[in-house]
């Protein structure tokens, strides 16, 4: 088998939908050292034909922690990008990732995320999302499986995804793989990804979900009191004046937290690791608290003009 570059594997279930975007945008790559694996965990639909179509080589997968192990034990590449199917690459994005990882020694990263989304709401809980993961690289990193990248010695010395795990299967593996190389968030490039998750269960129930997941492994508390009460099921951003004023209320929060953010992490470096370590954590708690208010004014307002 010829050795490759980058092997990037993806895994997944009836996706005849959104795999072909992904597939083409890997079509029109610049960077051309690289092969594709498709672990399929069983789809019904045309998944398999359709990767196929591409040059992609299919292997049966599972549960996606699952399916990432087997498609990376099939391929062949130095590097290791795990995607999920409803992503989208810009055309230099690999040329761009491997460039930056060789030259800075890079081990284990992942990379900035911006939603397949017009709706400005769904823009702010990316970019929080987004800033939550940086602020995170040196206490407690983590990173979302559709965008890790990861030398292959890395991935072989801590076993691959944990196969028991059903949920955060993606944050054990970069955390586990952080403690011998650190995550990086690479500055050259970033991806798109659908928000089919958002549209799917709700943009609210979901972030109620993700309240309940996630600002407990990033802050190692637990959220106490629900955010809403009730559950909204989807949104669409609505013209009423007081339900923008909410918004544009919660985007302000966000970048002066973010500006606060440049500003500490710049000095942060100088700090002992303890100090450091509970200075993030309470930066953290605080942004939690902000999205926390900024989606509570939000909820208000929809729920007096209903």
């Amino acid at each position: 088998m010829e050795k490759m570059r980058v092997s990037v594997v993806i895994p997944t279930l009836n996706e005849e939908k959104d795999l072909p975007n992904l597939l083409e945008s890997l079509k029109k790559q610049t960077f051309r050292d690289f092969e594709i694996l498709v672990a399929d965990a069983g789809s019904k639909d045309q998944t398999r034909p359709i990767a196929t179509s591409f040059g992609a080589r299919v292997v049966d997968g599972g549960m996606p922690g699952v399916g990432r192990n087997r498609g990376a034990a099939a391929s062949n590449g130095d590097y290791l990008f795990f995607f999920d199917a409803d992503v989208v690459l810009p055309e230099d994005f690999l040329a761009k990732a491997v460039r930056e990882m060789d030259e800075e020694f890079i081990d284990l990263a992942t990379c900035v995320f911006y939603p397949m989304s017009n709706l400005r709401l769904d823009k702010i809980l990316f970019a929080f999302t987004n800033l939550t993961v940086k602020m995170s690289v040196n206490n407690n990193p983590r990173a979302a499986g559709f965008c890790i990248f990861i030398t292959r010695r890395l991935f072989d010395r801590i076993g691959g995804f944990d196969e028991s795990l059903r949920l955060a299967e993606d944050h054990d593996l970069v955390g586990r793989a952080s403690v011998f190389r650190s995550l990086h968030v690479l500055k050259s490039t970033s991806l798109q990804v659908s928000i089919r998750r958002l549209a799917k269960e709700g943009r609210f129930s979901l972030i109620k979900k993700y309240f309940e997941v996630e600002m407990h492994l990033l802050t190692k508390g637990k959220v106490r009191e629900d955010i809403v009460e009730y559950e909204f099921g989807n949104f669409e951003e609505e013209d009423t004046e007081s339900v923008q004023k909410a918004i544009d209320k919660f985007e302000q929060s966000l970048i002066k937290f973010e500006s606060q953010y440049n500003d500490w992490s710049a000095k942060m470096q100088h700090l002992p690791v303890v100090e450091r370590m509970r200075e993030t954590q309470k930066r953290l708690q605080q942004g939690a608290e902000a999205v926390t208010a900024g989606l509570k004014g939000i909820f208000t307002a929809r729920k007096k003009e209903s």
